[in-house]
């Protein structure tokens, strides 16, 4: 069996597996990259942040069109269904494949096709690919593998009308009814999503309110819009028994409660893609939840193997693993650009989205902070007006003394794309950071970014 000789080997092709690969590539490395798809961009190109959000942007396409009365001259509302909204996502998903595998080939970094298993802590033997067995002999390894729905076993998710976060991808109709359980990020966008589309939804909350991470006032927010659009949401409620039969899916929950609906979709938890790996032949052993630990240099307990993205749990967020593993990498590479990642802004694509960075009021609070608050309501932007996406908010905590920016929190339209202008902000150093420059500053007219001057006075004439 032919051994094939690295300097950086990576075991995954999605966002962290690239950011990792690039970076040592571009450092005159050689670097090989193992893939278990038969395409690379890993789970956030195939089944995760791709896919759902060309949904989302396709079914608020959809919601204009029927909701805007300029539109009823043309015709009468329309009415689309799950696969044909799902088409468009899969031409996106297309146009990423492409360009991500012209990434590889243009900094020459060879792609292995199959399934990676540690011999040793320098071997790795590739499985299944069209060459059978072959063993790559990685001076460097960077373990990059993603993560998949957790799936409990007492739920059959081989029934026809139960689905995961992966498996809803393929979904050939369109349910009347669907139940939801688990109301983390990816639960809440997939209520916004089939709701959109008309299907009434019950969003099932095993804790006590919408993605308690959040700011208050955002999260208590979304939670109006979502019931305003139609979701039911259940608080506080543990599943007992998912059963299907030929006509639905009955949900019977631990409080006594039973619902019904066409179809099942869980979206509670995620588990680390580290089994089969071999990990038990180098001495590297996941947590209960398939994680890895590393250092704050995202180094495992062997010093030559890394580990970034999903793997390692926190923030798992397709943002936050490139740079993991470009991070990763520059630490192998010993370049200048080595951080480990923590200033990671939220971004939620629900219908409105939600987004934020830095430090919530409950925070600030328990650390008697003395912070003080401005508000820029959507509704009275003229940008807002002008493109009717006129739900929804800007945020800034900002210390009363200083002015120092400390948090920004912001729900509603372009809200993902909005953030990074107080993120920017927020991480000048000394007296730049203050609440201050954005009354010092001029801003377009009329644009969504307008919002800061506006919070900022707000703000500003709160202080006395």
């Amino acid at each position: 069996m032919a051994e094939y000789r690295y300097d950086v080997v990576v075991i995954g092709a999605g966002p962290a597996g690239e950011g990792a690969a690039m970076n040592a590539a571009k450092h005159g490395k050689r670097v090989a990259v193992i893939e278990d798809k038969s395409q690379v961009g890993g789970n956030c190109t195939h089944m995760g942040t791709i896919p759902s959000k060309a949904l989302r942007h396709a079914v608020k396409q959809i919601i204009q069109f029927n909701t805007n009365t300029m539109f009823r001259d043309i015709g009468e509302p329309r009415w689309f269904s799950f696969p044909r909204v799902l088409q468009n996502a899969e031409r996106v998903i297309g146009k990423q494949v492409k360009i991500r595998t012209q990434f590889y080939a243009r900094n020459r970094v060879d792609l292995y096709r199959g399934r990676a298993s540690f011999i040793d802590e320098n071997r790795i033997e590739v499985r299944g690919g069209l060459n059978g067995k072959e063993v790559l002999y990685g001076k460097q390894v960077v373990i990059a593998t993603g993560s998949r729905p957790y799936l409990p076993e007492d739920v059959d998710f081989t029934h026809r009308r139960i689905y995961n976060s992966d498996s809803i991808l393929k979904l050939s109709h369109t349910p009347r009814t669907l139940i939801i359980y688990g109301a983390g990020v990816i639960g809440c966008e997939y209520a916004s999503i089939f709701v959109g589309l008309g299907v009434k939804v019950d969003l099932i909350n095993p804790g006590e309110r919408l993605l308690s991470f959040l700011d208050g006032e955002i999260s208590d927010a979304l939670s109006y819009h979502l019931r305003d659009n139609g979701v039911l949401v259940r608080h506080n409620e543990q599943y007992d028994s998912v059963v299907g039969d030929d006509h639905g899916v009955v949900l019977t929950m631990k409080s006594g409660k039973r619902i019904r609906a066409d179809a099942f979709l869980w979206c509670n938890g995620r588990t680390g893609n580290t089994d089969n790996l071999g990990l038990e032949n180098i001495g590297l052993e996941p947590n209960a939840r398939g994680q890895l630990a590393v250092d704050n240099h995202y180094r495992t307990k062997i010093p030559h193997v890394f580990a970034a993205g999903d793997v390692i749990g926190w923030p798992s967020l397709a943002s936050a693993a490139y740079d993991q593993g470009r991070s990763a990498s520059s630490e192998i590479v010993k370049d200048d650009f080595f951080r480990f990642i923590t200033d990671v802004p939220t971004g939620i694509y629900t219908i409105p989205e939600i987004s934020s960075v830095g430090r919530t009021e409950a925070e600030l609070t328990e650390a008697k902070v003395p912070y003080e608050v401005g508000q820029a309501f959507f509704k009275d932007l003229a940008r807002a007006q002008i493109t009717g996406d006129t739900v929804g908010m800007l945020k800034l905590l900002f210390h009363r003394e200083t002015m120092e920016l400390l948090g920004i929190h912001c729900f509603g339209d372009q809200a993902s794309e909005i953030v990074h202008i107080g993120q920017a902000i927020m991480n000048q150093p000394g007296e730049l950071n203050t609440i201050e420059y954005f009354v010092n500053t001029t801003f377009n007219y009329p644009t969504m970014a307008e919002a800061y001057r506006v919070a900022a006075l707000n703000g500003l004439n709160r202080i006395f």
